[in-house]
Protein backbone atom coordinates (compact mmCIF):
# COMPACT_ATOMS: atom_id res chain seq x y z
CA UNK A 1 0.00 0.00 0.00
CA UNK A 2 1.38 3.33 -1.21
CA UNK A 3 1.14 6.23 0.85
CA UNK A 4 0.20 8.53 -2.33
CA UNK A 5 -2.90 6.07 -3.01
CA UNK A 6 -6.60 6.66 -2.43
CA UNK A 7 -6.49 3.13 -0.25
CA UNK A 8 -4.18 4.75 1.94
CA UNK A 9 -6.96 7.55 2.23
CA UNK A 10 -9.21 5.14 3.89
CA UNK A 11 -6.78 3.26 5.73
CA UNK A 12 -5.08 5.36 7.72
CA UNK A 13 -8.25 7.23 9.32
CA UNK A 14 -9.84 3.73 9.96
CA UNK A 15 -6.44 2.32 11.60
CA UNK A 16 -5.73 5.54 14.14
CA UNK A 17 -9.79 6.26 14.61
CA UNK A 18 -9.72 2.47 16.06
CA UNK A 19 -6.76 2.65 17.89
CA UNK A 20 -8.00 5.23 20.05
CA UNK A 21 -11.30 3.99 20.45
CA UNK A 22 -9.58 0.71 21.67
CA UNK A 23 -9.44 -0.07 24.92
CA UNK A 24 -5.13 0.37 25.63
CA UNK A 25 -4.26 -3.51 26.08
CA UNK A 26 -5.59 -4.13 22.47
CA UNK A 27 -4.18 -1.72 20.63
CA UNK A 28 -1.23 -3.39 19.51
CA UNK A 29 -3.17 -6.36 18.76
CA UNK A 30 -4.79 -3.90 15.92
CA UNK A 31 -1.71 -2.10 15.25
CA UNK A 32 -0.08 -5.45 14.52
CA UNK A 33 -3.02 -6.42 12.35
CA UNK A 34 -2.78 -3.26 10.29
CA UNK A 35 0.84 -3.62 9.81
CA UNK A 36 0.34 -6.96 8.38
CA UNK A 37 -2.58 -6.06 5.94
CA UNK A 38 -0.79 -2.68 4.75
CA UNK A 39 2.58 -5.07 4.12
CA UNK A 40 0.48 -8.03 2.20
CA UNK A 41 -1.11 -5.50 -0.14
CA UNK A 42 2.17 -5.09 -1.72
CA UNK A 43 2.61 -9.32 -2.00
CA UNK A 44 0.87 -11.62 0.57
CA UNK A 45 3.36 -14.56 0.13
CA UNK A 46 6.30 -12.49 1.11
CA UNK A 47 4.28 -12.39 4.97
CA UNK A 48 6.10 -15.59 5.47
CA UNK A 49 9.72 -14.14 4.97
CA UNK A 50 9.02 -11.55 7.28
CA UNK A 51 7.30 -13.80 9.74
CA UNK A 52 10.04 -16.26 9.70
CA UNK A 53 12.95 -13.59 10.59
CA UNK A 54 10.73 -12.16 13.29
CA UNK A 55 10.47 -15.56 14.74
CA UNK A 56 14.28 -16.31 14.57
CA UNK A 57 15.62 -12.85 15.87
CA UNK A 58 12.63 -12.91 19.35
CA UNK A 59 14.42 -16.29 20.07
CA UNK A 60 17.98 -15.30 19.16
CA UNK A 61 17.24 -12.00 21.67
CA UNK A 62 16.17 -14.43 24.80
CA UNK A 63 19.02 -16.97 24.17
CA UNK A 64 21.81 -13.98 23.75
CA UNK A 65 20.39 -12.64 27.25
CA UNK A 66 20.08 -16.01 29.10
CA UNK A 67 23.74 -17.08 27.53
CA UNK A 68 26.98 -16.51 28.81
CA UNK A 69 30.16 -16.57 26.97
CA UNK A 70 30.86 -17.75 23.68
CA UNK A 71 27.05 -19.04 23.55
CA UNK A 72 25.92 -15.18 23.24
CA UNK A 73 28.16 -14.60 20.51
CA UNK A 74 27.07 -18.04 18.87
CA UNK A 75 23.36 -17.27 18.66
CA UNK A 76 23.97 -13.37 17.58
CA UNK A 77 25.52 -14.43 14.89
CA UNK A 78 22.85 -16.96 14.33
CA UNK A 79 20.40 -14.12 14.09
CA UNK A 80 22.88 -12.09 11.51
CA UNK A 81 23.20 -15.00 9.19
CA UNK A 82 19.57 -15.51 9.21
CA UNK A 83 19.09 -12.03 8.37
CA UNK A 84 21.77 -11.48 5.54
CA UNK A 85 20.98 -14.68 4.28
CA UNK A 86 17.73 -13.69 3.34
CA UNK A 87 18.82 -10.34 1.74
CA UNK A 88 21.74 -12.57 0.04
CA UNK A 89 18.89 -15.02 -1.45
CA UNK A 90 16.59 -12.36 -2.52
CA UNK A 91 18.13 -9.17 -3.45
CA UNK A 92 22.10 -10.55 -4.13
CA UNK A 93 21.62 -14.16 -5.65
CA UNK A 94 21.07 -12.99 -9.08
CA UNK A 95 23.75 -10.02 -9.35
CA UNK A 96 26.24 -12.56 -8.18
CA UNK A 97 25.46 -15.63 -10.26
CA UNK A 98 25.12 -13.07 -13.55
CA UNK A 99 28.92 -12.14 -12.57
CA UNK A 100 30.23 -15.55 -12.38
CA UNK A 101 28.43 -15.74 -15.16
CA UNK A 102 30.18 -13.67 -16.78
CA UNK A 103 33.43 -14.46 -14.75
CA UNK A 104 33.30 -18.22 -16.82
CA UNK A 105 32.21 -16.66 -19.94
CA UNK A 106 35.83 -15.23 -20.14
CA UNK A 107 37.40 -19.07 -19.35
CA UNK A 108 34.94 -20.52 -22.25
CA UNK A 109 32.77 -22.01 -19.50
CA UNK A 110 29.06 -22.53 -19.01
CA UNK A 111 27.80 -21.80 -15.11
CA UNK A 112 25.78 -24.53 -13.99
CA UNK A 113 23.90 -22.47 -11.31
CA UNK A 114 20.52 -21.63 -12.05
CA UNK A 115 18.97 -18.43 -12.55
CA UNK A 116 15.85 -17.46 -9.82
CA UNK A 117 13.02 -15.88 -10.97
CA UNK A 118 12.35 -13.89 -7.25
CA UNK A 119 11.18 -10.51 -6.77
CA UNK A 120 12.61 -8.60 -3.92
CA UNK A 121 10.28 -8.47 -1.09
CA UNK A 122 9.51 -5.10 -0.67
CA UNK A 123 11.30 -2.99 2.07
CA UNK A 124 13.41 -6.28 3.16
CA UNK A 125 16.70 -4.35 3.66
CA UNK A 126 14.72 -2.03 5.76
CA UNK A 127 13.02 -4.30 8.16
CA UNK A 128 16.30 -6.53 8.22
CA UNK A 129 18.36 -3.69 9.06
CA UNK A 130 16.22 -2.88 11.89
CA UNK A 131 16.09 -6.51 13.00
CA UNK A 132 19.83 -7.02 13.24
CA UNK A 133 20.23 -3.45 15.22
CA UNK A 134 17.60 -5.25 17.98
CA UNK A 135 20.14 -8.56 18.32
CA UNK A 136 22.99 -6.39 18.75
CA UNK A 137 21.58 -4.03 20.93
CA UNK A 138 21.00 -6.90 22.90
CA UNK A 139 24.07 -8.64 22.95
CA UNK A 140 25.73 -5.31 23.48
CA UNK A 141 23.71 -5.22 26.86
CA UNK A 142 22.13 -1.91 25.56
CA UNK A 143 18.21 -3.42 25.26
CA UNK A 144 16.97 -6.34 27.44
CA UNK A 145 15.21 -8.56 25.37
CA UNK A 146 11.72 -7.97 24.30
CA UNK A 147 9.75 -11.75 26.00
CA UNK A 148 5.84 -10.05 24.21
CA UNK A 149 6.37 -11.85 20.46
CA UNK A 150 3.49 -9.50 19.31
CA UNK A 151 5.82 -6.72 20.52
CA UNK A 152 8.66 -7.35 18.98
CA UNK A 153 6.69 -8.67 15.78
CA UNK A 154 4.85 -4.94 15.78
CA UNK A 155 8.62 -3.13 16.75
CA UNK A 156 9.68 -5.08 13.35
CA UNK A 157 6.39 -4.76 11.26
CA UNK A 158 4.66 -0.79 12.83
CA UNK A 159 3.41 -0.24 8.94
CA UNK A 160 4.56 3.96 9.14
CA UNK A 161 8.35 2.73 8.88
CA UNK A 162 7.76 -1.07 7.69
CA UNK A 163 8.96 -0.66 3.98
CA UNK A 164 11.38 2.46 3.90
CA UNK A 165 12.35 3.62 7.40
CA UNK A 166 13.57 5.27 9.68
CA UNK A 167 15.65 2.10 10.50
CA UNK A 168 14.76 2.32 14.37
CA UNK A 169 16.51 1.58 17.22
CA UNK A 170 15.01 -1.00 19.92
CA UNK A 171 15.90 1.85 22.87
CA UNK A 172 13.83 4.11 20.94
CA UNK A 173 10.41 2.18 19.95
CA UNK A 174 10.11 -0.86 21.59
CA UNK A 175 8.75 1.23 25.00
CA UNK A 176 6.41 3.45 23.17
CA UNK A 177 4.55 0.27 22.50
CA UNK A 178 3.80 -0.49 25.98
CA UNK A 179 3.15 3.49 26.58
CA UNK A 180 -0.74 4.65 26.58
CA UNK A 181 -1.60 7.13 24.03
CA UNK A 182 -3.48 9.77 24.53
CA UNK A 183 -5.57 12.05 22.05
CA UNK A 184 -3.86 14.81 21.74
CA UNK A 185 -5.64 18.19 19.83
CA UNK A 186 -2.12 19.99 19.18
CA UNK A 187 0.15 15.99 18.83
CA UNK A 188 -2.02 15.34 16.07
CA UNK A 189 -2.76 18.47 14.16
CA UNK A 190 1.48 18.69 13.90
CA UNK A 191 1.38 14.93 12.50
CA UNK A 192 -0.83 15.74 10.20
CA UNK A 193 0.72 18.90 9.24
CA UNK A 194 3.88 17.07 8.54
CA UNK A 195 1.71 14.24 7.00
CA UNK A 196 0.44 16.84 3.92
CA UNK A 197 4.31 18.57 3.67
CA UNK A 198 5.27 14.79 2.99
CA UNK A 199 2.77 14.73 0.55
CA UNK A 200 3.61 17.68 -1.22
CA UNK A 201 7.01 16.52 -1.81
CA UNK A 202 6.14 13.18 -2.87
CA UNK A 203 3.46 14.04 -5.76
CA UNK A 204 3.63 17.94 -6.17
CA UNK A 205 7.93 18.11 -6.24
CA UNK A 206 9.49 14.42 -6.67
CA UNK A 207 6.46 12.65 -9.30
CA UNK A 208 6.84 16.63 -11.30
CA UNK A 209 10.43 15.79 -11.35
CA UNK A 210 9.96 12.58 -12.32
CA UNK A 211 8.70 13.28 -15.93
CA UNK A 212 11.61 15.41 -16.34
CA UNK A 213 14.50 13.20 -15.44
CA UNK A 214 12.77 10.37 -17.16
CA UNK A 215 12.25 12.22 -20.20
CA UNK A 216 16.28 12.35 -20.63
CA UNK A 217 17.43 9.25 -18.12
CA UNK A 218 14.88 7.10 -20.25
CA UNK A 219 16.19 8.43 -23.83
CA UNK A 220 19.83 9.42 -23.14
CA UNK A 221 20.73 8.98 -26.29
CA UNK A 222 19.34 11.15 -27.42
CA UNK A 223 21.02 13.59 -25.40
CA UNK A 224 24.30 15.85 -24.65
CA UNK A 225 25.48 18.84 -22.62
CA UNK A 226 23.17 21.00 -20.95
CA UNK A 227 20.11 18.32 -21.02
CA UNK A 228 21.91 16.03 -18.90
CA UNK A 229 22.87 18.43 -16.26
CA UNK A 230 19.78 19.24 -16.14
CA UNK A 231 18.03 16.31 -15.79
CA UNK A 232 20.81 15.53 -13.22
CA UNK A 233 20.27 18.41 -10.47
CA UNK A 234 16.64 17.48 -10.79
CA UNK A 235 16.74 13.73 -9.79
CA UNK A 236 18.95 15.06 -7.18
CA UNK A 237 15.81 17.45 -6.12
CA UNK A 238 13.24 14.21 -6.86
CA UNK A 239 15.26 11.63 -4.83
CA UNK A 240 15.00 14.14 -1.85
CA UNK A 241 11.68 15.27 -2.06
CA UNK A 242 10.26 11.59 -2.78
CA UNK A 243 12.44 9.63 0.19
CA UNK A 244 12.25 12.54 2.77
CA UNK A 245 8.23 12.57 1.41
CA UNK A 246 7.84 9.40 2.41
CA UNK A 247 9.83 10.07 5.92
CA UNK A 248 7.83 12.73 6.50
CA UNK A 249 4.88 10.97 6.14
CA UNK A 250 5.92 7.94 8.19
CA UNK A 251 7.08 10.36 11.19
CA UNK A 252 3.53 12.07 10.61
CA UNK A 253 1.15 9.61 11.13
CA UNK A 254 3.16 8.14 13.84
CA UNK A 255 2.66 11.04 15.89
CA UNK A 256 -0.92 11.34 15.33
CA UNK A 257 -1.27 7.77 17.45
CA UNK A 258 1.40 9.43 19.69
CA UNK A 259 4.44 7.24 18.40
CA UNK A 260 7.95 9.23 18.00
CA UNK A 261 10.24 7.60 15.35
CA UNK A 262 13.74 9.41 14.20
CA UNK A 263 14.50 12.22 11.99
CA UNK A 264 15.60 10.80 8.87
CA UNK A 265 16.54 14.39 6.71
CA UNK A 266 18.29 17.50 8.12
CA UNK A 267 18.08 19.54 5.02
CA UNK A 268 20.89 17.46 3.30
CA UNK A 269 21.83 20.22 0.25
CA UNK A 270 22.80 22.57 2.64
CA UNK A 271 25.51 20.91 4.03
CA UNK A 272 28.90 22.39 3.03
CA UNK A 273 31.41 19.15 3.25
CA UNK A 274 30.37 15.71 2.46
CA UNK A 275 30.69 14.46 5.62
CA UNK A 276 27.91 16.96 6.68
CA UNK A 277 25.69 15.85 3.92
CA UNK A 278 25.77 12.59 4.99
CA UNK A 279 25.28 13.69 9.40
CA UNK A 280 22.03 15.17 7.37
CA UNK A 281 20.87 12.62 4.46
CA UNK A 282 18.97 9.04 5.39
CA UNK A 283 19.96 9.52 8.73
CA UNK A 284 19.13 6.54 10.54
CA UNK A 285 21.05 4.40 7.96
CA UNK A 286 24.13 6.45 8.15
CA UNK A 287 24.24 6.14 12.07
CA UNK A 288 23.32 2.27 11.62
CA UNK A 289 26.89 2.14 9.22
CA UNK A 290 28.77 4.11 11.62
CA UNK A 291 27.09 2.26 14.96
CA UNK A 292 27.41 -1.14 13.68
CA UNK A 293 30.06 -1.03 10.78
CA UNK A 294 32.40 1.50 11.35
CA UNK A 295 33.07 1.28 14.89
CA UNK A 296 33.12 -2.44 14.54
CA UNK A 297 36.17 -2.11 12.09
CA UNK A 298 37.73 -0.27 14.87
CA UNK A 299 36.20 3.65 13.87
CA UNK A 300 38.80 6.54 14.81
CA UNK A 301 40.90 3.92 17.36
CA UNK A 302 42.99 2.49 14.60
CA UNK A 303 45.82 4.40 12.69
CA UNK A 304 45.11 7.13 10.12
CA UNK A 305 45.57 5.14 6.61
CA UNK A 306 43.10 2.46 8.24
CA UNK A 307 40.60 4.73 9.33
CA UNK A 308 40.82 6.01 5.83
CA UNK A 309 40.30 2.40 4.45
CA UNK A 310 37.07 1.51 6.80
CA UNK A 311 35.73 4.64 5.95
CA UNK A 312 35.84 4.06 2.07
CA UNK A 313 34.24 0.19 3.30
CA UNK A 314 31.72 1.26 4.67
CA UNK A 315 30.31 3.21 1.86
CA UNK A 316 31.01 0.63 -0.69
CA UNK A 317 29.05 -1.05 1.41
CA UNK A 318 26.43 1.19 1.53
CA UNK A 319 26.13 1.16 -2.26
CA UNK A 320 25.54 -2.85 -1.90
CA UNK A 321 23.40 -2.21 0.54
CA UNK A 322 21.35 0.25 -2.09
CA UNK A 323 20.95 -2.51 -4.87
CA UNK A 324 22.29 -5.48 -6.32
CA UNK A 325 23.98 -3.41 -9.53
CA UNK A 326 27.14 -1.92 -10.01
CA UNK A 327 26.22 1.30 -10.83
CA UNK A 328 25.54 1.21 -6.81
CA UNK A 329 28.71 0.27 -6.04
CA UNK A 330 30.60 2.42 -7.99
CA UNK A 331 27.89 5.31 -6.15
CA UNK A 332 28.86 3.82 -3.19
CA UNK A 333 32.77 4.18 -3.78
CA UNK A 334 32.79 7.55 -5.21
CA UNK A 335 31.40 8.97 -1.71
CA UNK A 336 33.89 6.70 0.00
CA UNK A 337 36.48 8.53 -2.25
CA UNK A 338 34.95 11.97 -1.77
CA UNK A 339 35.08 11.43 2.17
CA UNK A 340 38.72 10.26 1.98
CA UNK A 341 39.71 12.74 -0.49
CA UNK A 342 38.36 15.30 2.07
CA UNK A 343 39.90 14.28 5.19
CA UNK A 344 43.50 13.54 3.35
CA UNK A 345 43.65 16.84 1.31
CA UNK A 346 42.20 19.51 4.24
CA UNK A 347 45.08 20.69 5.51
CA UNK A 348 46.29 21.88 2.41
CA UNK A 349 42.55 22.89 1.39
CA UNK A 350 42.59 25.28 4.44
CA UNK A 351 45.57 26.96 3.28
CA UNK A 352 44.23 27.55 -0.02
CA UNK A 353 41.05 29.00 1.73
CA UNK A 354 43.68 31.62 4.13
CA UNK A 355 45.97 32.16 0.84
CA UNK A 356 42.26 33.44 -1.38
CA UNK A 357 40.98 34.96 1.76
CA UNK A 358 37.70 33.06 1.51
CA UNK A 359 37.31 33.31 5.31
CA UNK A 360 36.72 37.11 4.68
CA UNK A 361 33.78 36.46 2.37
CA UNK A 362 31.99 33.95 4.85
CA UNK A 363 28.66 34.28 2.77
CA UNK A 364 30.51 33.34 -0.52
CA UNK A 365 32.39 30.76 1.09
CA UNK A 366 29.36 29.19 2.31
CA UNK A 367 27.24 29.11 -1.12
CA UNK A 368 30.58 28.27 -2.75
CA UNK A 369 31.13 25.63 -0.39
CA UNK A 370 27.31 24.30 -0.82
CA UNK A 371 27.11 24.32 -4.44
CA UNK A 372 30.22 21.83 -4.41
CA UNK A 373 28.56 19.40 -2.24
CA UNK A 374 25.45 19.53 -4.42
CA UNK A 375 27.59 19.47 -7.71
CA UNK A 376 29.48 16.03 -6.36
CA UNK A 377 26.51 14.46 -4.87
CA UNK A 378 24.39 15.36 -8.25
CA UNK A 379 26.96 13.49 -10.56
CA UNK A 380 27.36 10.76 -8.50
CA UNK A 381 23.77 10.09 -8.42
CA UNK A 382 24.19 9.42 -12.05
CA UNK A 383 24.99 5.91 -11.10
CA UNK A 384 22.46 5.62 -8.88
CA UNK A 385 20.16 6.47 -11.45
CA UNK A 386 20.83 5.35 -14.76
CA UNK A 387 19.85 1.74 -15.51
CA UNK A 388 22.89 0.31 -15.77
CA UNK A 389 26.77 1.11 -16.05
CA UNK A 390 26.24 1.65 -19.82
CA UNK A 391 24.37 4.39 -19.74
CA UNK A 392 25.78 6.12 -16.90
CA UNK A 393 28.66 6.11 -18.96
CA UNK A 394 27.39 7.63 -21.29
CA UNK A 395 25.87 10.13 -19.54
CA UNK A 396 29.11 11.14 -17.45
CA UNK A 397 31.19 11.16 -20.72
CA UNK A 398 28.77 13.65 -22.73
CA UNK A 399 27.95 15.96 -20.10
CA UNK A 400 30.29 18.58 -21.79
CA UNK A 401 29.62 17.73 -24.98
CA UNK A 402 27.81 20.29 -27.17
CA UNK A 403 27.56 22.49 -24.47
CA UNK A 404 29.43 26.20 -25.46
CA UNK A 405 27.06 25.51 -28.64
CA UNK A 406 23.98 25.15 -26.48
CA UNK A 407 24.54 27.96 -24.39
CA UNK A 408 25.25 30.04 -27.69
CA UNK A 409 21.72 28.61 -29.07
CA UNK A 410 20.25 29.45 -25.81
CA UNK A 411 21.25 33.33 -25.51
CA UNK A 412 19.71 33.90 -28.74
CA UNK A 413 16.44 32.42 -27.37
CA UNK A 414 16.55 29.29 -29.90
CA UNK A 415 16.42 25.49 -28.17
CA UNK A 416 15.15 26.29 -24.64
CA UNK A 417 11.93 23.40 -25.65
CA UNK A 418 14.98 20.97 -26.25
CA UNK A 419 18.04 21.92 -23.81
CA UNK A 420 16.32 23.16 -20.87
CA UNK A 421 12.28 22.42 -20.84
CA UNK A 422 12.97 18.76 -21.87
CA UNK A 423 10.54 18.86 -24.42
CA UNK A 424 7.92 19.47 -21.55
CA UNK A 425 6.67 22.85 -22.16
CA UNK A 426 7.39 26.01 -20.95
CA UNK A 427 4.36 25.85 -18.60
CA UNK A 428 5.15 22.58 -16.99
CA UNK A 429 8.52 23.24 -16.52
CA UNK A 430 7.86 26.69 -14.47
CA UNK A 431 5.38 24.57 -12.36
CA UNK A 432 8.44 22.27 -11.31
CA UNK A 433 10.76 25.66 -10.87
CA UNK A 434 8.16 27.05 -9.13
CA UNK A 435 7.05 24.40 -6.36
CA UNK A 436 11.46 23.73 -6.09
CA UNK A 437 11.27 27.08 -4.83
CA UNK A 438 8.36 27.24 -2.67
CA UNK A 439 10.02 24.14 -0.83
CA UNK A 440 13.24 25.76 -0.79
CA UNK A 441 11.90 28.80 1.35
CA UNK A 442 10.41 26.67 3.69
CA UNK A 443 14.07 24.96 4.01
CA UNK A 444 15.53 28.53 4.37
CA UNK A 445 12.79 29.50 7.17
CA UNK A 446 13.46 25.70 8.83
CA UNK A 447 16.78 27.24 9.79
CA UNK A 448 15.82 28.11 12.74
CA UNK A 449 13.00 26.19 14.15
CA UNK A 450 10.62 23.94 12.15
CA UNK A 451 7.94 25.55 10.04
CA UNK A 452 5.05 23.87 12.51
CA UNK A 453 6.58 26.22 15.55
CA UNK A 454 6.76 29.17 13.84
CA UNK A 455 3.34 29.30 12.34
CA UNK A 456 1.91 28.02 16.14
CA UNK A 457 3.08 32.07 16.58
CA UNK A 458 1.45 33.47 14.12
CA UNK A 459 -2.34 34.91 12.97
CA UNK A 460 -4.93 32.47 12.87
CA UNK A 461 -6.03 34.21 9.27
CA UNK A 462 -2.24 33.25 7.75
CA UNK A 463 -2.12 30.08 9.57
CA UNK A 464 -5.23 28.62 7.63
CA UNK A 465 -4.60 30.32 4.63
CA UNK A 466 -1.09 28.25 4.21
CA UNK A 467 -2.53 24.90 5.34
CA UNK A 468 -5.33 25.29 2.78
CA UNK A 469 -3.21 26.41 0.20
CA UNK A 470 -0.87 23.43 0.79
CA UNK A 471 -3.78 20.98 0.09
CA UNK A 472 -5.34 22.82 -2.92
CA UNK A 473 -1.62 22.73 -4.07
CA UNK A 474 -1.56 18.90 -3.58
CA UNK A 475 -4.92 18.24 -4.67
CA UNK A 476 -4.35 21.06 -8.28
CA UNK A 477 -0.40 20.73 -9.38
CA UNK A 478 -0.20 16.20 -8.23
CA UNK A 479 0.31 14.35 -11.17
CA UNK A 480 -2.71 12.43 -12.21
CA UNK A 481 -1.63 9.10 -12.59
CA UNK A 482 -1.55 5.75 -10.90
CA UNK A 483 0.20 6.99 -7.51
CA UNK A 484 4.26 6.68 -8.54
CA UNK A 485 5.87 4.38 -6.00
CA UNK A 486 8.37 5.64 -3.62
CA UNK A 487 11.99 5.46 -4.96
CA UNK A 488 13.48 3.31 -1.88
CA UNK A 489 11.01 0.99 -1.77
CA UNK A 490 13.13 -1.07 -4.03
CA UNK A 491 15.63 -1.56 -1.70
Amino acid sequence: MLFNSLEFLFFFPVVTILYFVLPHRFRWVWLLAASCYFYMSFMPIYMLILGATIVVDYYAGIYIEQSVGERRKHFLWLSLLANIGMLAVFKYYNFINDNLSWLLTGFALKNPVPYLHIILPIGLSFHTFQAMSYTIEVYRGNQAAERHLGIYALYVMFYPQLVAGPIERPQNVLHQFYEKHHFDYQRITDGLKLMAWGMFKKVVVADRLAVLVGQVYDHPNQYTGLPLWVATAFFSIQIFCDFSGYSDIALGSAQVMGFSLMQNFNRPYYAKTISEFWRRWHISLSTWFRDYLYISLGGNRVGAWRKQWNLFLVFMVSGIWHGASWNFVIWGAMHGFYLVFANLTANYRNRWVERLGLKQLPHFYKVLQVSTVFILTSFAWIFFRAKDFKTAWYIVTHLGVGVRTQWQQLAQGRQWEQYVFLHKGIGFFSVALAVIILMELVHWQQRHKQLRVYLQTQPLLWRWTLYYGIVFAILLLCMYQAPAQFIYFQF
